[in-house]
């Protein structure tokens, strides 16, 4: 079963349980399916074992020796106490990568030993998808099924997919209009920064980690405070593959500390950053201001989901509600905008509001839970503040709006009716549970409204007219359209945004172009035979 089938048949099938009604002090349909979350939590079997920097192929303190607490979204209690990294930190990781690159095996190797590094690495991925999705739940909050069916899977896919490029990738030889022969190369660009986001710590860690690797190149990586332990695991299974030390480096540690160290680095040659378009726009000036060296960048969104007049409602509700409620609204391309066509909005949205309260919240290690805590309280209050905005900015507030218990980050799902587009919550990039359904009247009008975003990362058109699609598609500014579906993410499918939600693509093959420089080679030809 391919990742995207397994998503499919995860999201789409019933998971429920009995529900209860919840007091919300006004009049908006709340019975959710609830009673996990207000259950004592399930306690993990494995331990936490990598809390400390992997620097040169060794776990060690930070230099200051200071450590930081990772929580458990689910309580707000501490799952553990993880080193620290800063501008120090960061700069013996560097020299370590620096090393490895110039003076180790890593780049000598043929391409072909490398690919069965990489080859091994998902095979152990595989082996260990327990205790990986268990710690992805355990920092992030994501159902565990979720992680486990789904994520894990498409990881080792991934690293496969990489792994087969790896003795692939080659130059050309270049006709001239002189009497030289002419060949281009394909070489590692040297030392990659990567910055990884909270909400999908280990797939990031795949999209980054698998094609710098592949082109030959060694790895600085800062995870995400909130979520530093899956990616820690992670990178022990790749130097158990047999990665040579300096190769791959984890740190980590904070944005203003250790993040900027990295995009300030003289010797980082390359950086990839995911996350907020507000910090990749920090990323890529510190980044200009150092070395100059190219940036990626991977950051929000604000995507459309258009339902158009000829769809099959049902399925339409059910594919709007997957795009937007996916890991908890936690997604950078989440189809946050839902716009329906007039002759099928009343339909749609009574609809909508009944799947959002049939969805199951609760203890992500649960069975069946389809929804689990926010990642923080930074998050929760964000969330919270979008959903009184937009009450006060006059939308109808379907169901939801309320916290869900007295204990972790639980939010209940939310829909917004009546919702315009100078609203905020139609503007920002929410990030939860929060979908907000527009209405809307012809093709033209709605490619406007799509369109009048400073963003422009994916988007979903949901008709059964071919026509239509293919109008839809190639007007919608954006990097990915979904058709009749949403969030397949293939290894080979490129992702990446237009306007402000970032520059270059991650995965498939455009993704190498982002780890290689290419270099022109040219030699005269002495009485050549032909040119």
């Amino acid at each position: 079963m391919t990742a995207a089938s397994r998503i499919s048949s995860f999201l789409s099938r019933s998971l429920l349980s009995k529900g209860r009604i919840c007091g919300v002090g006004r009049s908006v349909a709340c019975s959710y399916t609830t009673a996990a979350a207000l259950e004592k939590p399930f306690t993990p079997s494995i331990k936490v074992n990598y809390t400390k920097l992997l620097i040169n192929g060794n776990f060690v303190d930070s230099a200051s020796g200071k450590t930081f607490p990772t929580y458990d979204p689910r309580t707000g209690d501490v799952i553990a106490h993880v080193a620290e990294g800063d501008a120090e930190d960061i700069n013996r990781a560097v020299s370590a990568a620096r090393k490895a690159f110039d003076e180790g095996p890593w780049p000598k190797m043929t391409a072909y030993e490398r690919s069965r590094i990489l080859f091994r690495f998902a095979d152990l991925i595989d082996q260990h998808t327990e205790e990986l999705a268990t710690l992805e739940t355990w920092d992030n909050g994501k159902p565990y099924e979720q992680a486990a069916k789904i994520e894990l899977p498409m990881i080792s896919r991934l690293i496969r997919y990489y792994a087969g490029w790896a003795d692939k990738i080659h130059g050309l030889t270049v006709p001239a209009d002189s009497p030289h022969l002419v060949q281009t190369i394909h070489e590692p660009i040297g030392v990659a920064g990567q910055i990884i986001p909270w909400n999908f710590p280990l797939l990031m860690f795949g999209w980054k980690v698998g094609p710098a690797l592949a082109c030959g190149n060694t790895v600085v990586i800062k995870t995400a405070e909130q979520t530093p332990l899956s990616a820690l695991y992670a990178a022990k299974l790749l130097h158990e593959a047999g990665l040579p030390p300096g190769v791959l480096n984890v740190v980590s540690g904070f944005g203003p500390t250790a993040g900027a160290a990295l995009a300030t680095h003289m010797q980082v040659d390359k950086l990839a950053f995911t996350g907020s378009t507000e910090t990749g726009k920090i990323v890529l000036e510190l980044a200009a201001k150092s070395n100059l060296k190219p940036v990626t960048l991977e950051l929000g969104g604000k995507s459309p989901f258009i339902v158009c007049k000829d769809a099959d409602v049902d399925k339409a509700v059910e594919l709007a509600h997957f795009a937007l409620f996916f890991n908890q609204g936690q997604c950078c391309c989440a189809g946050s905008r839902t716009y329906v066509h007039e002759s099928v909005y009343d339909e749609f949205l009574e609809k909508a509001k009944a799947r959002a309260l049939k969805r199951s919240v609760g203890d992500p290690f649960v069975a069946g839970i389809e929804q689990g805590p926010q990642i923080d309280s930074e998050q929760f209050e964000k969330i919270m503040r979008y959903i009184r905005s937009g009450v006060e900015s006059g939308a109808t507030l379907e169901t939801g709006g309320e916290r869900i218990g007295d204990k972790g980050f639980y939010i209940q799902p939310t829909v917004f009716s009546n919702v315009k587009e100078d609203m905020l919550i139609a503007k920002d990039e929410i990030f939860g549970p929060v979908q907000s359904i527009l209405k809307f009247k012809d093709i033209n009008e709605v490619i406007r409204r799509a369109n009048t975003t400073s963003y422009g990362l994916a988007a979903g058109v949901f008709t059964q007219d071919i026509d239509t699609a293919n109008t839809l598609t190639r007007a919608l500014k954006v990097g990915t359209v979904w058709i009749n579906c949403y969030d397949v993410f293939d290894a080979a499918i490129p992702f990446g945004g237009y306007k402000m939600s970032g520059q270059g693509r991650e995965k498939g093959i455009h993704c190498l172009s982002n780890y290689l420089q290419v270099k022109a080679v040219v030699t005269p030809l002495k009485d050549p035979a032909w040119i």
